[in-house]
């Protein structure tokens, strides 16, 4: 793709990095296939190769982002599959995100957009902030029938319940079972902490079985996903130093991520950081020694057989993180069917399910479509229950069917001697934990 930046631009090394990825695409449309909301609503300004020209006439005029332009970039639930479609290696992902800085930056959103945007970002990264106000929502929960926009939307996606606080994400230290093999850093979560302390719970067993030292480590909080798919760089840019700092003090061998979301944004550290002269090369370290738990249980030797649970089919769904972000499909199906699940994978895996993040709040209409035809592929497969790496899709994707919703790693947990993941228990009671 030709670009026309000035010399003057090009000395802003963002947007030096934009001229190098937008000069990449060679307009194959290869990425069209990969891209739900083209899939969904057929316009080419809402695909990754539309979005480019989009984003490309954005940055080159520097002006103020036009509404249009914002509107389609909005709908980028940033899946990243159009990075698994790309032939020509085209970094969409860090080409997006300069788009919603230049856009954060220079457009003025309508008030309540703004007071909302605001709201979730103050909240959502502060599990005590966020449980306090799932616990004054509660009662209002139903009012979304009659509460308009995306408050009513708010109120809708509310949980029916929440985790009381642990006091395993209090910072600590959990000794291996057995000799030490590694000493790893478990970043907790913001959501999770709150809506699913049993993913915190079922890991940090599972990892002191197979002789981890489990770190929490004191300083450690939201991975910056939130604010970074916002546009707001330098709250993102903080939350990443408090968490290098607390990992780097902790002298610790791997960071181990068990949500996948926060997994593809710590993994990027490095270049998140890369401007941080203080931090760049802590980040980069602490980058590369992130792993997602399934590829830390590869290492580990925890793919070997187990006496597993018997007659489970699990649906496996691809987080868009985990694949797209991470490229990471193999290890959590090697680990589920060696333990002893009966495996069977999703039509139009490729797809997102519409989470996003705080996308089902922002886009409901287009995340609801999503999160319906994705239900519809799971059910297809005809499976006692789904797994995923990530608790935003179980939360979004249980809004459309009963089937009961486990994270991959409490099903590893059940059979590797842990409790029946609640999810599973009113069905398989009769079915034992493996010994």
């Amino acid at each position: 793709m030709q670009t026309h930046f000035t010399a003057t631009q090009l000395a802003d090394p963002h947007l030096r990095e934009a001229d190098s990825i937008l000069r990449t695409c060679v307009h194959c449309g290869f990425c069209l296939s990969n891209c739900p909301t083209y899939a969904l609503l057929g316009d080419e300004r809402d695909s990754p190769r539309g979005r480019i020209y989009i984003i490309k006439d954005m940055l080159e005029s520097g002006g103020p982002a036009r509404p249009s332009a914002v509107t389609h970039v909005d709908r980028c639930l940033s899946c990243l599959g159009c990075l698994t479609a790309c032939p020509s290696g085209v970094d969409y992902m860090h080409l997006v995100d300069q788009a919603r800085t230049h856009i954060e930056q220079t457009y003025r959103r309508p008030l309540p957009e703004r007071m909302l945007r605001q709201i979730l970002l103050w909240v959502i990264p502060r599990p005590a902030l966020f449980r306090l106000s799932l616990l004054l929502g509660w009662p209002f929960r139903w009012m979304w029938r009659v509460v308009p926009g995306r408050l009513g939307r708010m109120l809708q996606t509310m949980p029916a319940s929440f985790d009381s606080p642990s006091s395993i994400h209090a910072p600590q230290v959990f000794a291996a079972e057995g000799p030490r093999r590694k000493r790893v850093a478990l970043l907790t979560g913001c959501v999770q902490t709150v809506l699913g302390a049993r993913i915190n719970e079922a890991t940090i067993r599972i990892l002191r079985r197979h002789g981890c030292e489990v770190v929490v480590a004191r300083g450690a909080g939201c991975c910056g996903a939130l604010a970074q798919h916002m546009g707001r760089d330098a709250e993102a840019q903080d939350y990443a130093r408090a968490n290098v700092r607390a990992w780097h003090d902790a002298g610790i061998d791997t960071v181990v991520i068990n949500a996948s979301g926060c997994g593809t944004t710590v993994k990027d550290y490095g270049h998140l950081l890369a401007g941080d002269s203080a931090f760049a090369a802590m980040a980069e370290s602490i980058a590369t020694k992130t792993k997602d738990i399934t590829e830390l249980l590869i290492e580990l030797g925890v793919h070997r057989a187990v006496s597993p649970p018997k007659g489970i089919e699990i649906a496996y769904h691809d987080s868009c993180s985990l694949q797209h972000g991470q490229r990471i499909t193999r290890q959590p199906r090697a680990l589920l069917a060696n333990a002893g699940f009966t495996v069977r994978d999703v039509g139009e895996a490729q797809y997102c399910c519409g989470a996003a993040g705080t996308y089902n709040i922002l886009q409901p209409a287009i995340s609801d479509s999503l999160g319906q035809r994705k239900t519809a592929n799971l059910l297809a497969t005809g499976a006692t229950a789904m797994a995923c790496a990530n608790l935003g899709c179980m939360l979004h994707l249980s809004r459309f069917s009963d089937l009961p919703m486990v994270h991959t790693i409490e099903l590893l947990d059940w059979a590797g001697g842990g409790p029946v993941p609640a999810a599973l228990a009113g069905l398989h009671e009769s079915v034992p934990a493996a010994s």
